[in-house]
């Protein structure tokens, strides 16, 4: 980028433009709209703020800081890390290199639980398994407000970080938050009146496919389950089902083995399998119930 000069780029809109095109050209997608939240960063103004403030002249100070902030993006380092948050079902939440971004598929799993719990009364129980930086347990406390939610995580220090987040949106005295893998750290508190997980699920073999911004700088072990995606989904699948109450449902997010999800789902003698498609049409929850 040029530096603010008469021939230079001078404005917030010449900012964008010019990093729209750098960013562009470094094959970084949604190149525009990563350069808009940067700037907005930097000058502590919201995405929609700077539309109206398209003539503004930027600082020297605010400059320096928006090359900085444009520099650790060319590395391919995720807006939401630069930033320090990121907003997931209306609520933003801090994120760091100890947990994975929140992502807006991952809301799915969050309606359907909802839904279930409201089903199932004031008083139910629901456990998020894996909980990374809490955005799943944290929205349906917030949506569930009698409800009783623990969360767990084998990360002692992706758990700092969900707690942090709990704390920021008020909910920290609603949130049970336990260290431990898998469904172990559940068997106190069990039946459940929903278990959901989003748990790690890509193969192995395509790890090396991910975009940089996946691959090189969010947690490898919340990301990578085994030779075929199922080391992590398949013992959960089966041990949920004993911590289920009758009627209970357990949900999982899936990548691109819903079929295999599915199948281990009817084999442990769940009803009502489906799987859950997101907004963009793709297979995305697979739910299962525990009869009454």
């Amino acid at each position: 980028m040029s530096p603010a000069t008469t021939d230079g780029p001078r404005t917030l809109l010449d900012y964008i433009t010019v990093t729209t095109k750098f960013f562009a050209a470094k094959g970084i997608d949604n190149a525009r709209l990563d350069a808009e939240l940067l700037l907005a960063h930097v000058l502590g103004i919201t995405r929609t703020q700077a539309y109206t403030s398209f003539e503004r002249l930027l600082a020297l100070d605010e400059v320096n800081r928006f090359r900085e902030v444009v520099r650790r993006r060319a590395t391919r380092e995720p807006v939401a890390f630069i930033t320090g948050s990121r907003e997931f079902w209306s609520m933003d939440f801090a994120v760091d290199r100890r947990v994975l971004v929140p992502r807006p598929e991952t809301e799915l799993l969050v309606e359907l639980a909802v839904d279930a719990l409201r089903t199932a009364g004031a008083s139910s129980r629901f456990a998020d398994v894996g909980t990374g930086s809490g955005a799943i347990a944290i929205s349906v406390a917030k949506e569930m407000p009698e409800a009783s939610v623990l969360a767990t995580d084998r990360s002692v220090s992706a758990l700092e970080v969900a707690a942090a987040n709990a704390k920021t949106h008020g909910l920290d005295e609603r949130i049970n938050f336990c260290e431990g893998d898998g469904c172990d750290p559940l068997r106190d508190g069990a039946p459940f009146d929903v278990i959901a997980s989003n748990p790690p699920y890509i193969c192995r073999g395509e790890m090396a496919a991910l975009p940089p911004e996946v691959r090189d700088w969010e947690p490898r072990w919340a990301l990578e389950s085994g030779e075929t995606g199922m080391d992590v989904t398949a013992p959960l699948v089966e041990q949920a089902f004993d911590l289920l109450a009758p009627g209970g449902w357990l949900m999982i997010e899936v990548g691109t083995q819903a079929g295999l999800v599915r199948d281990c789902f009817v084999a442990r003698g769940y009803d009502a399998v489906a799987v859950r498609r997101d907004l963009a049409g793709i297979d995305r929850v697979v739910v299962g119930r525990k009869a009454s």
